[in-house]
């Protein structure tokens, strides 16, 4: 892979945050939290460790297997199905009742079913010790996962359009992992799915497939993460923050493999590929670059979708300082900034488009685009009239999208507006504002959270000693972690949408920027995807193509041990 930057990505945090960070971090690490072992813990197939008693509760079972029969392109396979393998020794106890996407569910596992996964063994894979992990996290909207049965007896694949199938097909060992997030209920009537709760769970799956690594089908040194929306979200900060100390202190609390008594690690948590879908990422500026994407060409104000022109005007003004602060550079050299994104966004588009052609697609009909077909060329393209486009497919959110509790900005299940902001604050709050606009504006009394609430703004809350939330923002943020001493996985398949507007266009083009500029990063296949709204796992033939040829490639290059 070509580099287009000199040197890598390095994301400066604000003064007043990175102070507060250090001294939160020094309390809360100490000296015992170092990481040990990146090199020297276990080998790519060591046995688990026997010292550690939180470790030897979580030995696998190689014997504890139903047998499933499922059919792949017509043709029987047999499946061992491990069932709810709790990864953690420790697990926090939910409550039976919750609820999900503002339906009420009933959940049959309360003493581990967020904290397990379901292991799919193929008959292919039974005695291959390098076979790839398939690891599936399901966190639409951040929302909290319940361990997910992707695999059914009975059930039939086709390998086109299922990845689950196209997994089983291809040899590899399928892990539908699940995760505390947002929304979760515990037994106590806490919501224990606090940032960064879904990230520390992530890497305690792949601690725990660590720890077994050689009693367990597979390499756990082969683990391509695959996520959508705020999987993709999660798969893309488990790719970017591999090993890093700043989740040990939390890996601890749960009981996850390699953590030993003095909070020590001997496990790594680092993955080699990752397979995201329309991630919604970068959550502490999502709002702000939502806000300039759709105002800088008036997309809302042109669609009547422009309910809080003052809110769209005070966040976009933020996107400028922003997103020079990040000093990312295009591939041909120069400088991402705010005059340059949207002739980015330019050339992203007009590469779905030119993808789409060579792929044998037609483009015609359309308003915004002109293209020729037979050239598999992009003649010109309006881009005001593109957005449009987009916001007509499916509506704007208000302003502010991600950070909405305590704004008037409604809620998309009706009610008042509430986003990812439920996703932040301790665990005896139902939400907390998590960026400086939404924190300021705040206009519910009693929620705690806020400038009303606190009499405090958000510039002085988060110098306060103690405080959580800009730390809880930082640990789910892969900007923060790309291009640091963090072992970043060096495999990156990133797919957005070409009519996706649930999150700007500009996370995805900084996220890929910045991988680019990463040394350590070997490739980064990145498009928007042609006429494709918010959704994932739309390519199988193309992304398991990549996984393939990724992994031969890791083989080749000798990259199971990076460190």
């Amino acid at each position: 892979m070509l580099h287009s930057n000199d040197a890598p990505h390095a994301r400066p945090a604000p003064a007043s945050s990175s102070r507060s960070a250090v001294l939160r971090s020094a309390v809360a690490l100490g000296a015992a939290a170092l990481l040990i072992g990146a090199g020297t813990a276990a080998s790519a197939h060591g046995s688990p460790k026997g010292a550690d008693p939180e470790d030897q509760a979580l030995r696998f079972d190689p014997d504890g297997y139903t047998t499933l029969t499922v059919a792949v392109d017509g043709e029987p396979t047999t499946v061992r199905w491990y069932k709810e393998l709790c990864y953690v020794a420790e697990p926090v106890l939910m409550s039976e009742d919750q609820v999900r996407f503002g339906q009420p569910i009933t959940i049959d596992n309360p003493g581990c079913g967020y904290q397990s996964m379901n292991v799919y063994v193929p008959e292919a894979a039974f005695a291959d010790e390098d076979a790839a992990l398939y690891l599936a996290v399901n966190n639409a909207g951040w929302f909290a996962s319940y361990v997910r049965t992707s695999v059914t007896d009975g059930a039939a694949y086709d390998t086109s359009t299922s990845n689950i199938g196209a997994a089983l097909a291809e040899g590899y060992v399928v892990i539908d992992v699940g995760t505390r997030s947002r929304e979760v209920v515990g037994a106590d009537g806490s919501w224990p799915g606090k940032s960064p709760a879904p990230v520390v769970d992530a890497k305690a799956a792949v601690r725990y497939l660590r720890l077994n690594d050689a009693a367990m089908p597979g390499s756990a040194e082969r683990i391509v993460v695959n996520g959508t929306s705020g999987g993709g979200g999660l798969s893309a900060i488990l790719g970017a923050s591999g090993n890093s100390r700043d989740y040990l202190p939390y890996l601890a609390e749960i009981g996850a493999a390699g953590i030993d008594a003095k909070g020590r690690s001997t496990l790594r948590d680092d993955v080699l590929a990752i397979n995201a879908y329309c991630p919604i990422t970068d959550l502490g500026n999502a709002d702000i670059a939502y806000e300039w994407l759709y105002s800088i060409l008036g997309t809302r104000a042109a669609t009547g979708q422009d309910p809080f022109p003052e809110t769209t005007e005070a966040l976009a003004a933020e996107f400028a300082a922003y997103e020079r602060s990040l000093r990312l550079r295009n591939p041909d050299g120069t400088r991402l900034t705010a005059d340059t994104m949207l002739e980015a966004l330019h050339g992203e588009v007009a590469g779905s488009a030119v993808a789409f052609m060579q792929g044998g697609g037609v483009i015609e009909g359309y308003g915004w685009i002109t293209v020729d077909n037979a050239a598999d060329t992009v003649t010109s393209i309006d881009l005001a009239s593109y957005l449009e486009y987009v916001v007509t497919q499916t509506t704007l959110k208000p302003a502010p999208s991600f950070d909405q509790s305590g704004t008037p900005a409604p809620g998309t299940l009706g009610g008042p507006g509430q986003g990812e902001s439920s996703l932040f604050g301790t665990s005896d709050m139902a939400y907390s504002n998590f960026t400086a606009f939404s924190w300021n504006t705040n206009e519910v009394l009693g929620d705690g959270t806020g400038l009303d609430d606190t009499g405090l703004t958000w510039s002085r809350y988060v110098r306060k000693p103690g405080t959580i939330v800009d730390d809880q923002v930082r640990l789910l943020d892969p900007m923060e972690y790309i291009g640091t001493s963090a072992d970043t996985a060096p495999y990156w398949y990133v797919r957005h949408g070409a009519l996706d507007r649930d999150t700007a266009f500009t996370v995805s083009i900084n996220l890929d920027r910045a991988l680019e500029a990463d040394r350590s990063v070997e490739d980064v296949d990145y498009r928007l995807a042609w006429n494709t709204k918010h959704a994932g796992n739309y390519d199988v033939p193309e992304a398991m193509a990549w996984i393939a040829e990724v992994l031969a490639d890791a083989d080749g290059a000798s990259h199971h041990r990076r460190r």
